[in-house]
């Protein structure tokens, strides 16, 4: 039977949010099967539980965030996109503020943090979403479209195609794909950092966000060069980030993926979309497991592998 995962043991990071400059502390915790991942505010009166879905996502401005009532927390793709990564289907998120800790910008920490505790198999299958067949969401025409699709897939990949009008941008690679079943996300997805460009900073901050970003948890490009002394880790780690965001997005239909994920200038707010429209039509989907890992897709029945 191919299992569910959680963690042997708990976890913790401290950090500041990107958008709000809080500090935050973060506890990563074991849970149950059947759990999924749960955030919970610690740090209100009255703790509150909000278990990721894609209902709950209330908030696409340039990050996914998930609410309960009142309680909020923002920015939770990249850590959940750590989460699909790595395999990690229960777990409870422990947090003092309203946003995840930046960290350096990627799901590289999260990676670290989850593999350092350990993951662990559970007596409980594994369920994923298998999509039947193709959904898909378009906005805009001409120079502004956007669209992001489902299509059947024995596995999971993504592919992703990025359009910036910006010198740096174009000079690096701008679509890529992933197949989660090589084993590589850590290698090759988990260390793309999120960007921001110079030109735009000053009016982000005055909407309230980025006031925790800066160089050491963010690629930032002025018009003519990655201002970062270390440079790019990747050639292509402008597209990588976005299918970095995509696997956490997704991820919050609340079960793994088995399908093909294509998108072009997709975002955290399309990315919802999709997954909304493909839970709104019960016949593009079905829920299975896997008594026999044999039957699952290729390399999923193995932990993601280490750096």
């Amino acid at each position: 039977m191919l299992r569910q995962r959680t963690l042997k043991t708990l976890t913790k990071a401290v950090g500041v949010g990107l958008h709000s400059g809080q500090r935050v502390e973060l506890t990563l915790r074991p849970a149950q099967p059947d759990t999924g991942i749960v955030f919970r505010r610690v740090d209100l009166a009255q703790p509150v539980d909000i278990p990721v879905s894609a209902q709950a996502v209330t908030d696409t401005r340039m990050a996914s965030t998930i609410s309960n009532g009142g309680a909020k927390v923002h920015t939770v793709e990249h850590l959940m996109s750590a989460c699909a990564g790595l395999g990690v289907d229960n777990l409870y998120v422990d947090i003092t503020a309203e946003e995840v800790p930046i960290l350096d910008g990627s799901s590289a920490s999260f990676v670290f943090l989850l593999q350092s505790a350990g993951i662990e198999e559970q007596n409980a299958p594994r369920r994923f979403i298998r999509v039947r067949r193709p959904v898909e969401v378009r906005e805009g025409e001409g120079e502004n479209l956007k669209w992001a699709r489902f299509d059947p897939y024995h596995g999971y990949k993504l592919g992703f195609e990025i359009d910036f009008d910006h010198r740096v941008v174009n000079s690096t690679g701008q679509r890529y794909e992933f197949d989660l079943s090589s084993g590589h996300y850590s290698r090759d997805i988990a260390r793309a950092r999120t960007f921001g460009f110079t030109k735009d900073l000053e009016m982000m901050r005055a909407r309230g966000l980025a006031m925790g970003g800066g160089m050491d948890n963010a690629i930032v490009v002025d018009d003519y060069r990655v201002l970062n002394a270390e440079g790019l880790r990747y050639d292509d780690e402008f597209v990588k980030h976005k299918i970095l965001d995509a696997m956490g997005d997704l991820y919050l239909l609340g079960k793994p993926l088995l399908a093909a994920y294509s998108a072009f200038r997709s975002g955290h707010a399309l990315n919802n979309k999709l997954i909304r429209a493909l839970l709104a039509d019960q016949d593009a989907f079905e829920v299975v497991s896997f008594g026999d890992e044999r039957e699952a897709p290729a390399g999923f029945a193995q932990p993601a592998r280490a750096w």
